[in-house]
């Protein structure tokens, strides 16, 4: 049965349609600006969200080592600039009957379409292990670097627990964390990543899993692929290896943590939590209500795909709110920067590549060469000329916009979008490693250079 709208009856509408978007992250900033992008004036706007600002968090992983940090933008600059209302609170639940969303404060929010992105939450896998997120004081890490340093610890164990499918952060903390013991002095340390995957990074395929080995070796660093790490039953605290009932032998351990469903009360969702949805993020038995992002049960939680997912559904609202669109559904494509201590590794893996094959390689992908590959779906490809076009190195570290960025602007159409390098949230994820201000990387009309 196809969910979504029919143009006949989505055409007849003359007011603009109420939509109300949870959630200030990825999946709802890209979602906020596709449909401004795709709707237009069919659409009237509201982003809730519990926090003032966003935070762009994937090159968190690198502040403990002073090689990055997570960048913040105003809210109300970016709702401002796309014209719509901002609001403070956290969604809840959702009278769906009714057409109503209730936040956490007990405010009762009427809508016409619904988006849920509210991310998911998280939880420490293990007891008496530091679990490491992209919120994590890096002061914490930076003591293990410390001692590290000053000699008191030469084994460290990065674990990826049962049921965790985003596993990239524990392969750069690793590598990082062993590039760092060297360029201490230290080349008696041994850090270890235990992972229950077959290959590292095997989710990106093949040639990513090679690559990724590469790197593993040249920093001095195993990995144990095929294992899972568990809590020793009987109470003792330590951490034991299956198959093979081994204990972990290591003086400090980081594992990643076990991501966790909002629960929104009203809405379908797995034991987890977490948001049931069809491919192009429609909420089952709910007419108004679409999700997208960490939210949804889709086991991959990462920013491209959650800027994919919200894609898919802000087409499917505009095509409600009577836009000329023709919805597509979610098509996965994974996209991911791994940063090695020594440089960055590009890795993409999606429909376009051989099922197991994928594709790794030390230069850009895409453009901007931000690290989650954000938006992909509508910026697929570089502009014909770019760096990145011609597998040059593009440079992650300047601080004007080149000239494949000024040319990357919105095309005449969502199809034609899609031919160049822009990507809604791509654009403005550009400025999260570039200075200035976030309305001058703003999409700009075909032709012209943006303000």
């Amino acid at each position: 049965m196809n969910s979504q709208p029919s143009k006949s009856t989505s055409s007849r509408r003359r007011s603009p349609l109420r939509v109300l978007i949870a959630g200030g992250g990825v999946a709802g900033l890209e979602a906020l600006l596709a449909l401004r992008d795709l709707a237009g004036e069919r659409v009237r706007l509201t982003l809730l969200s519990p926090a003032a600002e966003f935070v762009y968090r994937p090159m968190a992983v690198a502040e403990p080592f002073g090689r990055g940090r997570a960048a913040h933008h105003d809210l109300h600059r970016i709702t401002e600039d796309v014209g719509a209302e901002l609001l403070t609170g956290a969604l809840a639940g959702v009278d769906e009957d009714g057409h109503v969303a209730v936040s956490a404060a007990g405010e009762r929010l009427s809508y016409d379409a619904l988006l849920v992105a509210v991310g998911a939450g998280s939880e420490p896998a293990f007891r008496g292990v530091l679990s490491w997120t992209p919120e994590t004081d890096p002061q914490l890490f930076g003591g293990l670097l410390r001692d590290l340093d000053e000699g008191y610890v030469k084994r460290v164990a990065f674990i990826v627990p049962p049921g965790v499918a985003w596993v990239l952060p524990a392969y750069e903390l690793a590598l990082m964390t062993g590039w760092q013991a060297w360029g201490m002095g230290h080349d008696d340390v041994q850090v270890t990543v235990y992972t229950p995957e077959d290959a590292p990074l095997g989710l990106f395929g093949a040639q990513a899993a090679a690559a990724v080995r590469d790197d593993l070796e040249a920093a001095g660093v195993k990995a144990e692929t095929g294992v899972y790490v568990a809590e020793d039953p009987g109470g003792s605290g330590r951490l034991i290896l299956q198959p093979g009932e081994r204990e972990l032998d290591a003086e400090r351990s980081v594992a990643l943590p076990r991501a966790v469903g909002p629960g929104i009360t009203g809405l379908p969702s797995d034991p987890r939590g977490f948001v049931l949805t069809d491919r192009y993020g429609k909420v089952p038995d709910a007419a108004r209500v679409w999700a997208a992002g960490d939210a949804i049960a889709f086991p991959v939680k990462q920013g491209g795909l959650a800027s994919q997912q919200a894609d898919a559904a802000a087409e499917s609202i505009a095509a409600l709110a009577g836009a000329d669109v023709e919805p597509e559904p979610f098509r996965p494509m994974l996209r991911g920067m791994m940063l090695t201590g020594r440089g960055r590794a590009w890795m993409r893996h999606g429909a376009a590549e051989a099922p197991s094959e994928g594709i790794a390689f030390r230069r850009a992908l895409w453009w901007p060469p931000t690290k989650t590959g954000l938006s992909a779906r509508r910026g697929g490809a570089c502009p014909p000329g770019s760096a990145a076009r011609r597998g040059q190195a593009v440079g992650a570290d300047r601080r004007e916009p080149t000239p494949a960025v000024r040319a990357g602007g919105r095309g005449a159409s969502p199809r034609a979008a899609a031919a160049s390098c822009r990507g809604i949230v791509r654009v403005w994820a550009h400025r999260a490693w570039r200075a200035g201000s976030w309305a001058t990387v703003r999409a700009a009309p075909a032709g012209s250079r943006p303000r």
